[in-house]
């Protein structure tokens, strides 16, 4: 085969083994598009263990500049490409509140959407790519390449993890299937024996394996730290992701942070419910990791969630409560603000739950769940109950789950929902859909060696790479690559053939 597939990787490299093995064992034309810190790019300038026939480093074509923004040729972007870049831009974590270091003018944001779709369609103009190969989207840039790759008709090959623990899907698109046909493996008669079933492949396993492991050293951390004060930091003027994080204002910052955290878990432990009263009848909200794509990417008008709490608090049908339930891994973002909290606790008839609460327990006991971009909304359904989800997911077309595009449709869709019932041949099929058309496959445990070898365990990432080390990674995990490698090869025969 000698189909050219550019690559689209960030800082985890985890994944390297798989271009590799694509080029091997099938003869591809492997590019690749690199968003990553200063550090590993000495590993590619060196490294033979990959033939790329070329790679960018996407933060070398991404200057500081005080030219003005080139307002029209923006507009023709948004056209030829069907994308709202302003939209896009104001979600974007760098963008806006969430960056804590550095405030980017209005002109300067333009600059670097210029500067990234000019080198995008460059790479396109150039290599013609059949195919391209990434993670999901996380940031603006690498969703504005999927974009720009999608309309212009190249192949889209986005592995992803589904529902189901250790199962993978290889798609077109971050919410999608691509195949509609299935063996009918499973065919559980109650909601019981499915969820029985689901119980040992529920990806939420995952989340506690995450909590559990990252940043979860102290030799690891005391490591990092010593690595980072006593190197040089070259990102701060290369990297518009790294603007203003100088050493002091990292330490600044950190240790700001570390005191936010703990006053904040304090108030948490001290507020929060943890006990699930019944006394009304209440409908289920899960709060959203912030700082996330599930709401900046897949649902950016829905990125406020207390306003989407507010509304849904005011749509709620006569004797209605709202259980909000703040999300377990927030913790990697030093919880939200105290004020946050507070005025979630201030509106009427909601409760906000402590995330150490089960979801299971509480979706068990509620009448309706309703979601922005969480799995709570499928989980639903494991327990006879419907769901509001704002966003597209892979299960959205499942009857018992209602789509919304507006917060005004809210009313009318609560009222609706409630009177639904999940019938149990519906979950059937989507389970036998997920396990027909996903690979079963460990990528989440590869990302914690890789973290733990290179990356101080998540503490650090701008950190060189030794080839004869990242050789070892790559040959101890060769058989996951080469099983990677052998279902993209499939996808890609499969649309070869249409």
């Amino acid at each position: 085969m000698n189909s050219k597939i550019i690559f689209w990787m960030n800082d985890d490299l985890s994944g390297l083994g798989l271009p590799k093995i694509l080029q091997e064992k099938y003869n591809f034309d492997i590019f690749g598009i690199f968003d990553i810190t200063d550090k590993p790019k000495k590993f590619f300038k060196k490294q033979k263990l990959i033939n790329f026939s070329k790679i960018w480093f996407f933060h070398d074509h991404i200057n500081k500049t005080n030219q003005r923004p080139d307002r029209e040729f923006l507009k023709s972007i948004e056209e030829k490409y069907k994308v709202d870049l302003g939209l896009l831009a104001s979600n974007e974590r760098f963008f806006n509140k969430f960056n804590e270091f550095y405030k980017f003018s209005p002109d300067e944001i333009l600059l670097i959407l210029e500067q990234e779709c000019k080198l995008f369609e460059k790479i396109l103009d150039e290599v013609k790519p059949d195919f391209l190969i990434m993670g999901i989207t996380t940031l603006l840039h690498n969703y504005l390449f999927y974009k720009i790759c999608q309309a212009r008709g190249v192949k889209i090959l986005m592995i992803r993890q589904s529902y189901f623990r250790g199962r993978y899907i290889i798609a077109n698109r971050s919410y999608s299937v691509d195949h509609t046909e299935y063996d009918e493996k499973h065919n559980f008669g109650s909601l019981s024996e499915f969820q029985n079933y689901i119980k040992k492949y529920d990806a939420t396993a995952d989340l506690v394996s995450v909590k559990n492991k990252f940043q979860n050293s102290k030799i690891k951390y005391f490591q990092a730290i010593l690595e980072y004060l006593f190197s040089d930091n070259s990102n701060v003027k290369s990297h518009f992701t790294y603007y203003g994080r100088t050493k002091f204002a990292v330490l600044r910052i950190t240790l700001i942070n570390e005191i936010k955290k703990k006053y904040r878990e304090y108030f948490i432990n001290k507020n929060l419910i943890r006990n699930i009263e019944n006394k009304k009848p209440f409908i289920y909200f899960s709060l959203q990791l912030d700082q996330e794509r599930s709401t900046l990417i897949a649902a950016p008008l829905f990125a406020n969630q207390i306003e989407v709490i507010t509304n849904i608090a005011k749509s709620l049908p006569n004797g209605y409560n709202l259980y909000v339930k703040e999300h377990p891994m927030m913790f990697l973002r030093e919880w939200r603000s105290i004020s946050y909290y507070k005025q979630i606790m201030s509106l009427p008839n909601v409760t906000l739950i402590h995330p150490s609460v089960k979801s299971d327990d509480i979706i068990k006991r509620s009448s309706l769940v309703v979601s922005i971009n969480s799995t709570s909304a499928l989980e639903a359904g494991f327990y006879n109950k419907s769901s509001i989800t704002m966003t597209k997911q892979e299960f959205s077309y499942l009857p018992f789950v209602h789509q919304i595009k507006t917060l005004q449709e809210l009313p009318d869709a609560i009222k609706t929902s409630l009177k639904k019932k999940v019938n149990i041949s519906d979950l059937n099929n989507y389970l036998n859909l997920i396990e027909s058309n996903s690979l079963k496959i460990d990528l989440f445990g590869l990302s914690y060696d890789f973290d733990y070898i290179f990356h101080y365990n998540g503490f650090l990432v701008d950190v060189e790479i030794p080839i004869d080390k990242m050789q070892s990674f790559l040959e101890k995990h060769r058989n996951s690559f080469e099983k990677l490698a052998a279902e993209i090869v499939k996808k890609i025969q499969n649309y070869q053939s249409k």
